[in-house]
């Protein structure tokens, strides 16, 4: 729900039809409701019709919940891959709502892994859910768009930033995102006067079923509420048509409108968020607003480690120490580390072979996962002071090999940190 001190009048988008994709879930789904809340008609344009094994909801269960928050839904079976199946919905929306006000373009595939790396399926995949498929479902309901009072297109997609650092590790992912915000820059352009295109992205990870998924156990704490992008999702919608061809981040956004309490959208308020992908300055200055709750306030800072930092030697050799047949059992995974800078080389920790090692050199047996980085940030991350996950997203930790494990070895490290 809203902060008390929201500052926007109720049902703004009541009577609109918003066509949202990948609804069923996640981010898609709370910008759903949130419209739900004014009295608006939502589309539900997502693939789940049965319920899926690892992630919640369909577009049914999607359909029930924006009914009961006060909106009108109609769940349409959408992959955004089949452009059949786009045309059937929008079709079937105007014919049930008279038309459609809104589009967002929230379906997304993510695949974080190098060129080498990425199977074709997978580049595939993410060129026809995240550029292919936000081009034609926008293309599908801009001549409806064109009839309304206030039209908009939405899509959640980054600022474009050129930074090579957004590229060398995600190549193929990067391209997909950054297509969908090439169609904001050029259909903003094109329909100028006529239908507000924008693109909006968090300044934080959100935390969804997709990111437990990628950052596995523990992730949530560094995340925000996927309420975040409702709530800014809500200010852009409700602008007139002339609000268009802008890249917005959801917290600078909504300061500007006068929102003051970030807390409320922390899954653990005063515990240091995560950045995003693409967005440099972010990254760049999370040590310092680690120390720094919303609107300034000083929060609780991570506890410093018990020792100071140790060599890279001195890090193998607390490892070695504290392998246990336990972490061999539960792990079965042999980790490679390429480091550069002091004390750089080749080094391993073995958590695959009976009893475990853990030195200098090639593991005995073949690596499942090799990690590329710095000597010194590779101490920082095994004593605690640099999270494996914000390392691999600001590209100063680089992963070939299987990302299950990798994330493995993350929770094994939470464990280590007191010994190191």
């Amino acid at each position: 729900s809203l902060p008390s001190t929201f500052p926007f009048p109720f049902r703004k988008l009541a009577g609109c039809t918003l066509f949202i994709t990948g609804a069923s879930r996640g981010i898609g789904k709370a910008i759903a409701l949130k419209a739900a809340k004014d009295g608006a008609n939502i589309v539900i344009a997502a693939k789940t019709a049965e319920p899926h094994p690892r992630l919640p909801g369909t577009i049914y269960t999607a359909a029930a919940e924006i009914e009961a928050a006060g909106g009108k839904a109609l769940p349409c079976v959408v992959n955004v891959r089949e452009e059949q199946q786009i045309i059937n919905a929008v079709e079937k929306a105007v014919k049930t709502f008279g038309g459609i006000d809104i589009l967002v373009n929230n379906a997304s595939a993510i695949s974080l892994t190098g060129t080498l790396e990425t199977e074709t399926k997978k580049v595939n995949l993410m060129m026809d859910v995240n550029v292919r498929g936000t081009y034609l479902t926008s293309k599908t309901c801009l001549p409806h768009l064109r009839k309304s009072r206030n039209p908009h297109i939405l899509n959640l997609s980054p600022p474009m930033n050129l930074n090579p650092m957004w590229f060398k590790n995600h190549c193929a992912y990067t391209i997909s995102k950054y297509g969908m915000s090439m169609c904001v820059l050029g259909m903003a352009e094109e329909f100028r006067g006529e239908v507000a295109v924008n693109a909006l992205w968090p300044k934080t990870a959100i935390h969804t079923a997709a990111m437990d998924m990628l950052g596995g156990s523990g992730i949530e704490k560094q995340c925000r509420k996927t309420d975040i992008l409702a709530d800014a999702a809500y200010c852009i919608l409700t602008k007139p048509k002339s609000f268009t061809g802008n890249f917005i981040i959801d917290e600078v956004l909504l300061r500007e409108e006068g929102v003051k309490d970030f807390d409320v959208y922390a899954v653990a308020p005063g515990h240091p968020l995560m950045p995003d992908f693409f967005l440099d300055v972010v990254t760049d200055k999370l040590s310092a607003s680690q120390h720094e709750g919303p609107g300034g306030a000083k929060a609780h800072a991570e506890p410093a480690p018990a020792k100071p930092l140790s060599p890279v030697a001195e890090t193998f050799r607390v490892i070695q120490g504290a392998i246990s047949e336990e972490y061999v059992r539960t792990t079965q995974g042999v980790f490679q580390f390429e480091l550069s800078g002091d004390e750089g080389g080749t080094w391993y920790i073995d958590l695959k072979t009976e009893g475990g090692s853990a030195g200098l050199g090639k593991p005995p047996v073949t690596a499942d996962v090799v990690m590329s980085m710095s000597s010194a940030d590779f101490v920082k991350m095994f004593t605690g002071k640099l999270k494996p996950t914000l390392a691999f997203m600001s590209g100063k930790l680089k992963i070939k090999g299987n990302m299950a494990l990798a994330i493995k070895l993350e929770k094994m490290l939470t464990q280590l940190n007191s010994k190191l």
